[in-house]
């Protein structure tokens, strides 16, 4: 979220390594701007002498002496940096990945118990506080935990942290309290701005992970709501059940699970919906892009489908929103080198209208087109040329899907044909220049993207109303 301002709003799924397709952990979230607000993003490298040493927030007075040997990561920044930094998504030099933050909810106990703090960190911060320093995903959730119980925070967050072997999930607690869950191996979670996590278990550090007061802070402050012998639900303890809740958050949660398992009946206004599932299949990168573009196809909730009316319609928030800044998919793959290991998987603008691109992370550079927002409007620009295809597809969906179809097909399918090239490459001893990879990559897609813009202003032009059928 952006501090003295509305909320952001994202969707996370993260997936464990023996529900994907390859092995890989994936972590992946949407970075959503306020209603009415649009934040450019730019994907780059930072370089160890360009990371700050003693760095200051710009939305708060938080300010902290850095370690001096940072290693090199990937991050995904404001373009227009006037509200900080907001790295949000990288890849570092060890193939940790940090996302980070997913808002989520929480309560006035806990708020009256341990109250937020102004002066803390928040979204803007925790990739660079965190991601150059940690070599594995524990060390990670450590190293973010001991700043939040030290300096607190002025909001309330989830962040994913991973490796090749696990990912982490932790959940900011009121002002300096935390918590942090293991995802099963064989299970995806899914987290739409609400505090998630259903269960926790106290003394069991190889799956669960908390600030050293937290179990004396349930207690003492009569957080625990589950009946007795039912365990600790901190959804219970430290969430919310709104009104809002089932109109923005849980139908989410319904749209992903119904996705993943079709099997399970569950209703999209449930506060019961299950942090984690285990998939009735193995997970790809092309569901977790489906996921994250989800408007609740072939229901009467679908904003573009012909089932529902003007009210069922708008009755829920879609994940696919309008403003989608960008979207990482986070992808580690087992057995591979370490050049090779992380793939970041980038997609700018509203997710129904885009595609994911893989870029290589063990790199100095990412390519212009990628890297080169900044608050012009240009088509030369992978960022601003999403928004300006979404803007003119959106008044007539129906019409302009199968184009959009056919270009996230082709282009993802040339996004594993590069990474299946490079793979046989090195397999077979060969040198490979990861950046001139990468930017072949961006080119591909810098066509392709410039030849569906031609499509839809040409349709869209002759969609428009004032257009007559006899000429001259």
């Amino acid at each position: 979220m952006r501090k003295r301002e509305s909320a952001d709003s994202c969707t996370t799924i993260l997936v464990g390594k023996n529900a994907s397709y390859d092995g890989s952990t994936i972590v992946a979230r949407t970075e959503d701007s306020q209603n009415g607000v649009f934040t450019p993003k730019k994907l780059i490298v930072v370089k160890p002498e360009d990371q700050p040493r003693h760095y200051k927030s710009v939305l708060s007075t938080f300010e902290i002496d850095l370690p001096d040997n940072p290693v090199r990561y990937t991050a995904v920044p404001d373009a227009i940096p006037k509200d900080g930094i907001w790295g949000e998504a990288g890849i570092n030099v060890y193939n940790v990945a940090m996302s980070e933050t997913e808002t989520i909810t929480t309560n006035s106990r806990v708020l009256g118990a341990d109250p937020l703090v102004e002066s803390g960190i928040g979204e803007e911060d925790m990739l660079t506080l965190v991601l150059p320093y940690v070599k594995t995903a524990r060390e990670g959730v450590l190293r973010l935990g001991k700043i939040l119980e030290e300096y607190g925070t002025y909001e309330s967050n989830g962040i994913a942290i991973s490796d090749v072997n696990e990912i982490w999930w932790l959940e900011t607690i009121g002002g300096h309290h935390w918590m942090a869950r293991r995802v099963p191996d064989d299970a995806y979670v899914t987290n739409p701005n609400q505090l998630g996590s259903d269960c926790f278990e106290f003394g069991n550090p190889d799956e669960f992970l908390c600030d050293p007061d937290l179990e004396h802070f349930v207690t003492e402050h009569h957080l625990i709501l589950d009946q007795e012998g039912k365990g600790f639900n901190p959804r219970y303890a430290f969430g919310s059940q709104k009104d809002k809740d089932r109109h923005y958050n849980t139908p989410r949660a319904w749209a992903i699970q119904r996705f993943l398992n079709p099997e399970i009946k569950q209703d999209p206004r449930s506060f019961e919906i299950p942090w984690c599932q285990k998939p009735y299949r193995k997970v790809t990168i092309e569901d977790v892009k489906y996921v994250l573009s989800n408007h609740y196809q072939d229901t009467i909730y679908d904003p573009y489908g012909p089932e529902g009316d003007h009210v069922s319609q708008r009755t829920f928030r879609t994940i696919g929103i309008n403003r989608t800044s960008q979207t990482a998919i986070l992808q580690l793959r087992p057995n591979k080198p370490q050049e090779t290991t992380g793939i970041q998987w980038i997609s700018y603008g509203s997710m129904p209208y885009n595609t994911a691109v893989p870029f290589f992370t063990q790199v100095d550079t990412t390519p212009d087109y990628f890297a080169n927002t900044t608050a012009k409007v240009t088509t030369d620009s992978f960022y601003w040329a999403n928004r300006i295809i979404a803007g003119l597809a959106d008044p007539h969906y129906a019409h302009h899907v199968g184009d959009l179809d056919d270009y996230q097909e082709t282009t993802m399918a040339w996004g594993h044909a590069r990474i299946n090239k490079v793979d046989r490459a090195l397999a077979a001893g060969e040198t490979v220049d990861f950046e001139a990879e990468n930017q072949a990559m961006s080119d591909q897609i810098q066509e392709a993207t410039d030849q569906l813009l031609d499509k839809i202003l040409l349709d869209a032009s002759n969609l428009m109303t004032n257009h007559f059928s006899l000429s001259d």
